[in-house]
């Protein structure tokens, strides 16, 4: 899955849970540390196997059970001590629906459980899929197919849902690029 999938894919998780589980909108620090812990394992295992070549596939360290028993608890618990328990909430539920989300639909259809080696790495080996030479050769090489406009079609419902609970996190970004531009909302105004 792209990285705008997995997002979308975690965002529709995490707006139900907190509607349902914490009976509110999702808040602004809960949705970054979603957004991190939906493309954690890819901004792992990507560079370390396609850029470095130090690990054997795009899918194996940071897509691990293994891992995720492991940095999951230990974000939790971060979290809770810095009194922000809804963040490491947030984190694991992006984490944890890209580990899903990269289980090829067509596999679950048909019960082939050989694509879901990866998440044992290193006990199993992933599945063997072709990799790019590096990052940047895989999204040149970006097509669409079904699959990819499914993903698109999660994006805009993801979109809308995030609109509709008011944008959470998109102030962070605002004054983020504020403070790097030195602007002063939208006018432009230096500070």
């Amino acid at each position: 899955m792209w990285p705008w999938g997995h997002l979308a894919v975690a965002y529709l998780i995490y707006t139900v849970y907190s509607r349902r589980f914490d009976h509110r909108l999702p808040q602004a620090l809960p949705v970054i540390a979603l957004a991190i812990g939906s493309q954690f394992p890819d901004l792992i295992d990507k560079p370390a196997a396609w850029t470095f070549g130090f690990l054997p596939g795009g899918r194996t360290l940071a897509h691990s059970i293994f891992v995720a028993a492991l940095l999951l608890p230990a974000a939790y618990r971060l979290s809770r001590r810095l009194g922000r328990p809804e963040t490491g909430v947030a984190f694991a539920i992006g984490h944890a629906s890209h580990l899903v989300a990269d289980i090829p639909p067509t596999a679950i259809l048909a019960r082939d459980l050989s694509t879901t080696t990866f998440l044992f790495w290193p006990v199993l080996e992933p599945p063997q899929y072709q990799s790019p030479e590096s990052i940047l050769a895989g999204f040149l090489r970006y097509s669409m197919g079904w699959y990819e406009w499914v993903q698109l079609g999660l994006v805009g419902i993801a979109f809308l849902a995030w609109y509709r609970d008011g944008a959470p996190g998109l102030g962070y970004g605002r004054r983020a690029l504020e403070r790097v531009t030195g602007n002063r909302g939208l006018s432009g105004s230096k500070r």
